[in-house]
């Protein structure tokens, strides 16, 4: 019972969606990592200086000194250490810019992912249009080549003449 568990799991991993899956979460967390970099290194530090100076990764308020140290608290750290308790703001708004970075990457990722799906789709179709054409008389699917209809056997060649009641007549 055991064996045929271990079995159908094996089986299960090595499916071709489940590795695609596992890639996927790795390249992520380091498209995540590079971000957040990205954000606490690159975009906020100018940004600190534009806004005056700030430090965003030391933004923060105090709800509660510490038992330890009492405040005013010269960095999250200290803050931290003290066992101050803080509502971390200036983290907050690193996270949600990384957020806004990764979400805008996906945004461009799936927008190109539709778009060669959509030319692949239209390919399909143009394709798929040219391979068959109906017959003029007994409305059957027949090859586009087809000068024969192998369903009433007229000939289509060219496509029929109307005729009138007086000429079926005649």
């Amino acid at each position: 019972m055991v064996k045929n568990f271990l079995n159908e799991f094996k089986k299960f991993a090595m499916r071709g969606n489940v590795i695609d899956m596992a890639v996927g979460i790795i390249i992520g967390a380091a498209f995540g990592k590079i971000v957040d970099s990205l954000v606490k290194d690159i975009i906020m530090p100018p940004l600190g200086l534009l806004l005056g100076k700030v430090d965003f990764a030391n933004l923060f308020l105090v709800l509660k000194d510490g038992p330890t140290i009492p405040g005013p608290y010269m960095s999250l750290d200290v803050a931290q250490n003290a066992g101050a308790v803080t509502l971390n703001v200036g983290l907050f708004i690193n996270v949600m810019i990384s957020f806004i970075i990764v979400a805008f990457a996906v945004f461009i990722l799936i927008k190109a992912v539709n778009k060669l799906q959509e030319s692949l789709d239209k390919k399909d179709k143009a394709a798929e249009a040219k391979t068959t054409k109906t017959c003029p008389y007994c409305c059957e699917e027949i090859p586009i080549k087809a000068v024969k209809c192998p369903r009433c056997t007229a000939d289509i060649a060219e496509k029929p003449k109307k005729t009138t009641a007086r000429q079926t007549a005649k």
